[in-house]
């Protein structure tokens, strides 16, 4: 190898993307064989994490075309650095009683630390996205870093989070607004510089004034338009940041929708609400969620076939249901419409795992805890959307269950960032709970 930096990769960060060997420019990567071993258990599986894990070793077996990598690599290619698979390595005698047990982390860790104690002279680092790891690798005194190539920074989330903007408009421009032919301005009687499509303001009468004026930029029409408080099946929105998410998700020509905000704002509940009062326009309604299955863990300690072990997970998404069922009475026509659609599959509820290579074409799809997906993850749904296809991601960014994820990689934080200003993209950031005044206190306070 070369005297550029080498970065030892732990198993994780080829699991989260296949193709990290290639995100290091012209640095050297070493994967130790402890990975590639507990890559083996991923390979026939059906989840993302086994398409990653059989997506790497295909890129591998590609690179090396039948050549030993030898002491010093094999070219990854391009303007890349070289890859080399290294030999498990025992702890230096000083490390050697640090750890009591066995396993795939410390046989990584001490690779590591093998290679940076026979290249003198190179920067040598571990990368993982395991915090525990990390703080290991810091008690045995070897450089760590997080996989930072698809990392957010603070200023870029809170872009995409696209706060609303506020502002005092004339009596006379609001009034043409909201009660002129058009209910639209030109965005030159609102703002100074043009806003992006999709972006969403907060109008007041005066400066003091309380009441409020809500509005988006319409990109077609290149103007800003009213948006109106609006009823789906039932169910209002309680807030005007409601009123906007209810607004993107009614909107036929906003094909891609990301709700996010915390418990109890109901980011999955109004979707739910559009796409029931839009069925018309939808050959079927998908409402999904990952489970564990999509961690590549096990569910066998459920009693039951597949659709008994995925209950559980599925619960949430069967109590939004249940709120929208019980604005009506049980011998409504919407009631029973609702159980028809169920019946015949119209409207189906199922984990994302079972969704996975499927082509969702005319259907309205609903991916809810969005936030413990990963960018590639998102990637992969939403190019199979087909024409017709609307997709609503809701989730809390600070509520995530993944372990390799936070708030700055997961997924649906990147489809905020990466979609911001594109015509068929709207985001709304919910604040306020309205599940109830108690949970909105201890949100708050606890």
């Amino acid at each position: 190898m070369g005297k550029s930096k080498i970065f030892v990769l732990d198993t994780n960060i080829i699991l989260h993307d296949h193709k990290a060997i290639r995100r290091f420019q012209d640095n050297d990567i070493v994967i130790p064989i402890a990975v590639i071993e507990e890559l083996d258990k991923f390979k026939k599986g059906n989840d993302a994490l086994s398409f990653n894990a059989r997506a790497f070793m295909r890129d591998l077996d590609r690179i090396t075309e039948g050549r030993m990598f030898g002491e010093e690599g094999i070219p990854i290619g391009g303007k890349l650095g070289r890859i080399k698979i290294e030999p498990n390595h025992p702890f230096p005698p000083a490390l050697a009683d640090l750890f009591e047990n066995d396993i795939a982390d410390h046989r990584i860790l001490a690779t590591a630390i093998w290679m940076r104690d026979n290249r003198p002279g190179r920067f040598v680092a571990l990368v993982t996205k395991d915090i525990n790891l990390r703080m290991k690798a810091k008690a045995a005194g070897m450089e760590v870093q997080d996989y930072l190539t698809d990392r957010l920074d603070e200023s870029r989330i809170e872009e995409a989070q696209r706060e609303v903007s506020e502002s005092v408009l004339p009596a006379e421009k609001l009034q043409q607004l909201v009660y002129g032919p058009e209910n639209a301005l030109k965005w030159q009687d609102c703002v100074k510089v043009k806003p992006f499509a999709n972006k969403l303001f907060k109008f007041r009468w005066e400066k003091n004034s309380e009441e409020t004026v809500c509005a988006r930029y319409d990109e077609k029409r290149d103007r800003v338009v009213l948006v109106r408080n609006r009823e789906a099946y039932g169910i209002r929105p309680r807030n005007l940041e409601q009123g906007f998410a209810m607004d993107a998700c009614l909107n036929p020509e906003v094909e891609l929708v990301s709700l996010t905000g915390g418990a109890g704002t109901g980011k999955t509940l109004l979707a739910l609400a559009c796409a029931l009062e839009q069925e018309r326009e939808y050959e079927q309604i998908i409402l999904s969620r990952p489970t564990v299955i999509l961690g590549n863990q096990d569910i066998g300690f459920l009693p039951g076939d597949q659709k008994s072990k995925m209950s559980p997970f599925l619960q949430p998404l069967m109590d939004n249901l249940n709120v929208i069922k019980a604005q009506f009475r049980p011998s409504s026509k919407e009631a029973l419409k609702l159980e028809g659609m169920l019946s015949k599959e119209k409207l189906i509820i199922e984990p994302l795992a079972y969704i996975r290579g499927r082509s969702l074409g005319k259907c309205y799809f609903i991916i809810d805890e969005a936030q413990n997906l990963t960018p590639h993850e998102i990637k992969t749904i939403i190019t199979r959307a087909g024409a017709g296809t609307k997709m609503v991601f809701t989730g809390d960014i600070f509520q995530i269950d993944q372990p390799y994820l936070d708030r700055w990689s997961n997924g649906l934080t990147h489809l905020g960032e990466k979609m911001l200003g594109q015509r068929l993209f709207q985001h709304v950031f919910l604040r306020k709970g309205e599940r109830s005044e108690l949970s909105e206190l201890a949100a708050k306070l606890l």
